[in-house]
């Protein structure tokens, strides 16, 4: 079957639900046609043509009964790039080289749609995943944000937590998780515990996040989509005290209610989102007890489907808005 009319390309993978198929929904309520592209799949389902010459190129790609040329996508949504699925049939020692080959296609692929609307830009969202950068354009912008020392010396690492009375957390710098619900290897931010520290030699592997421990009375989601913010508070004190991170609660225990941030956050958010310049951010905050808003990170392609779900906030519509809208906000990387 071929599409014939316009396109909005939504970038997901096989394992992904509910807030893939909400923007698929409303890009269809505004007249033009989703295609759902599950970048696991290729190139074992998903096949790829691309041809160049001096009089110009041309990238189709079919995926089931669908195919498309690039020339017809308007837009599209990055939701998720993921690793190639290559299956138990490819010898272990070709599975390597046939997925980076596979990702430098789809680099070439994306490349095709440049002139595309994009929520958001590919290289956009890799600067804007760097942890270390948020920190700095966070504190840059007026937010607040934890101290943090980022170290592979066991020493520095101790005396950090001496500075933060023994209220230190350990994070992770890139994102491991599907979507809504975590995988089985998603590292959760966790509480650092003195005899933690016996262990602090083995950091000369791989360096650490360390943060001092926020107390909380409020954690925030505040989803940005093109200037709207939709925002989720949890109470801190419905899950454990010795929980750091909201994803480790039961499903059942977590409780989203509708917040309204104070208007000069606010304008914060606005001037992170420019420097960045991108169209969607999910924002993490902590509401202290003395009533201060503690920036913690922003996801560029982060979850909100438990927001839409709980509180109905219209998200997937102000995304599609953002994707077929004429002048999306599209601001330089400074």
């Amino acid at each position: 079957m071929h599409v014939d009319r316009d396109v909005v390309l939504l970038i997901t993978h096989s394992g992904d639900y509910f807030t893939i198929d909400r923007v698929a929904e409303a890009v269809s309520k505004q007249g033009a046609q989703p295609f759902r592209l599950d970048t696991d799949k290729f190139p074992m389902t998903v096949q790829i043509e691309a041809n160049f010459s001096n009089s110009g190129s041309n990238h189709k790609l079919e995926y089931g009964d669908c195919s498309l040329n690039t020339e017809q996508v308007l837009a599209v949504w990055m939701r998720r790039i993921w690793q190639p699925d290559l299956g138990k049939e490819l010898a272990p020692q070709f599975q390597a080289a046939c997925s980076s080959e596979s990702l430098a296609v789809l680099d070439g692929f994306w490349d095709s749609l440049r002139g595309a609307t994009w929520v958001d830009d590919l290289q956009r969202i890799s600067a804007a995943e760097n942890k270390l950068r948020q920190l700095r354009i966070a504190s840059e912008v007026g937010l607040v944000i934890p101290r943090t020392i980022v170290t592979n010396n066991p020493q520095q690492t101790r005396e950090f937590f001496g500075k933060v009375k023994g209220k230190m957390v350990a994070k992770l710098l890139r994102p491991l998780s599907y979507g809504m619900q975590a995988s089985s290897f998603f590292m959760y931010t966790s509480a650092v515990k003195e005899e933690d520290l016996l262990d602090a030699e083995t950091l000369r592997y791989c360096p650490v996040v360390f943060q001092e421990q926020i107390p909380k009375q409020v954690e925030l989601r505040a989803v940005y989509v093109n200037g709207n913010l939709f925002v989720g508070a949890l109470d801190a004190s419905e899950y454990a005290a010795s929980t750091q991170d909201w994803r480790q609660g039961t499903k059942e225990a977590l409780t989203w209610q509708p917040y309204q941030l104070p208007d000069k956050l606010i304008r914060c958010l606005d001037a992170f989102m420019a420097r960045f310049g991108l169209i969607f951010g999910a924002f993490d905050f902590i509401k202290t007890p003395s009533g201060e808003y503690v920036f913690l990170e922003i996801n560029p392609t982060g979850e909100w489907g438990m927001l839409e779900r709980d509180l109905e906030y219209p998200i997937a519509d102000a995304i599609a808005d953002a994707l077929l809208s004429t002048n999306p906000k599209q601001n330089a990387l400074t």
